[in-house]
């Protein structure tokens, strides 16, 4: 009696892992979504660009406009990798491996998941990236007026770019 019980409860815990398909349903949704909108966003950012040039206009903020415009779609664009990752990652450590991956001939492993600590490393990676891309954006708006704003500046730089050097020795540097 007590096996049977045992038996039906293990079943029932091991079927329950399906209710990750939620988060990789949704995140791949989401992931799909925000590659729309940043597209939606380039195609709006080239449209302008296109008809300001051929209108012979150059307004005054015109290349700060457009690169931040740009910038934002490319962290939209690093958002939806991370749910993409997101979503991969869950399905495989969940529920299976996906069997096309493993029949494509594909360079990339990026999507290969073996552990939930590679997936961590993977999506921190990512959402690294996010945040110096927008600190990045936030720049471009930033009006340095003393010699020491600049010094600071200088110092953000050199801090992401140590900081990015030491992402990349996390793992093999190779994700």
């Amino acid at each position: 009696m007590l096996n049977k019980i045992e038996e039906i409860f293990e079943s029932a815990i091991w079927r329950s892992r399906f209710i990750v398909l939620l988060a990789v349903v949704f995140g791949l949704i989401g992931s799909i979504i925000l590659f729309m909108v940043a597209s939606l966003d380039i195609y709006e950012v080239a449209k302008y660009s296109v008809s300001t040039i051929l209108a012979g206009l150059h307004p005054e903020g015109f290349h700060e406009k457009i690169v931040t415009a740009i910038i934002g779609a490319i962290d939209l664009y690093l958002i939806a990798v991370v749910l993409l990752i997101f979503g991969f990652g869950l399905y495989e450590l969940f529920i299976s491996e996906i069997d096309e991956a493993g029949q494509q001939n594909v360079k990339s492993k990026i999507l290969v998941i073996n552990s939930l600590d590679q997936l961590k490393d993977k999506i921190a990676k990512v959402i690294v990236m996010v945040l110096i891309v927008s600190f990045f954006q936030k720049v471009l708006h930033t009006n340095f007026a003393t010699p020491l704003e600049m010094f600071y500046f200088a110092l953000s730089i050199l801090a992401l770019s140590g900081g990015l050097f030491f992402l990349s020795k996390v793992g093999g540097g190779h994700h």
